[in-house]
């Protein structure tokens, strides 16, 4: 049994493990310890005050007090589709503050400021100022056709057959491997992305580029880093055509985000995004608790299994 204790002091962002991936077993606390039991009753333990994210894809049962751990050691866990199709659920490791949550609400409410930071994350996202007098939907169009054009360009680089961007979240196996693998890639990207959002104490569902989804903050973030990151990952991984793509794209990505310093850079980023809006950032309440910010340390070097 988990004592009903106060939460414990996070350890910060930058000292975690990205993500890990848990299928067909139960998520449990055994003698103090977080373990997943298979079917056959064989134990593994899992460091979740180390890890950012877990992903739990079907199979997977969650007890009561896992949940408690979790939550006291900010472990966001997030119910995902097979392989990561689907992001379904998320639950909070301390969720969203007032005075951030009214901060990024205040900037996607109003017209110019909304504006302001969306022009931001195009300008971060292409290294290129965007085109002047260009409304939010003008912009998502834009973006939209250069993303395309990226995903044809890649292709031709990884000498990969791309279609387009089209798979059935109800059929995982119905898509062709460069879906799969750019599918299997974006999850583990949107996992730490949300993690990192809730660790900084905003609101995952308050967009910018996206809005009217759970996670469209999350999309909007992710965005930033996706081609410098996951989606080259996806691409080479496809290029090999290996027997499992989805589990080669985990463990690239894992190793793409230790090499890009990515939790170490997603925090601030979306301060310096929010930035853009030209609105005053508010003071914390004096009984605030400060999120689990990375600061200019290195990462921790340990590894894991994706």
């Amino acid at each position: 049994m988990i004592p009903d204790l106060p939460p414990l002091k996070p350890i910060p962002i930058k000292d975690r493990l990205s993500v890990l991936f848990i299928e067909k077993g139960n998520l449990d606390v055994l003698d103090g310890a977080f373990v997943v039991v298979d079917k056959t009753g064989v134990r593994t333990h899992v460091p979740v005050g180390g890890v950012a994210c877990l992903m739990l894809e079907p199979g997977t049962r969650v007890s009561h007090n896992a949940l408690v751990l979790a939550s006291r050691v900010g472990c966001l866990l997030v119910w995902i589709g097979e392989a990561g199709v689907r992001l379904y659920a998320s639950g909070q490791p301390g969720g969203a503050r007032a005075d951030r949550l009214l901060y990024q609400a205040k900037l996607a409410l109003d017209d110019t400021a909304r504006l302001k930071v969306v022009r931001k994350m195009y300008a971060m996202r292409f290294e290129e100022e965007p085109p002047e007098r260009r409304s939010v939907q003008q912009l998502r169009g834009i973006e939209g056709v250069r993303v395309r054009k990226m995903y044809e360009m890649l292709g031709r680089q990884y000498g990969v057959t791309w279609k387009a961007r089209n798979y059935d979240h109800s059929e995982w196996e119905s898509g062709d491997v460069p879906n799969r693998c750019l599918s299997s890639a974006t999850a583990c990207l949107y996992g730490i992305c949300e993690a990192a959002i809730l660790a900084a104490g905003y609101a995952p569902a308050v967009g910018f580029i996206h809005t009217g989804k759970p996670q469209s903050f999350v999309y909007d973030i992710a965005d930033i880093f996706k081609f410098e990151t996951v989606v080259p990952v996806a691409f080479r991984i496809a290029a090999k055509k290996p027997r499992n793509p989805e589990r080669e794209v985990r463990l690239a990505c894992r190793d793409a985000f230790r090499q890009s310093r990515l939790l170490h850079r997603i925090i601030p980023t979306i301060e310096e995004v929010l930035a853009a809006g030209e609105m005053t950032v508010p003071k914390p309440p004096d009984e605030s608790v400060e999120p689990a910010i990375p600061n200019k340390e290195g990462l921790g070097d340990a590894g894991h299994r994706g």
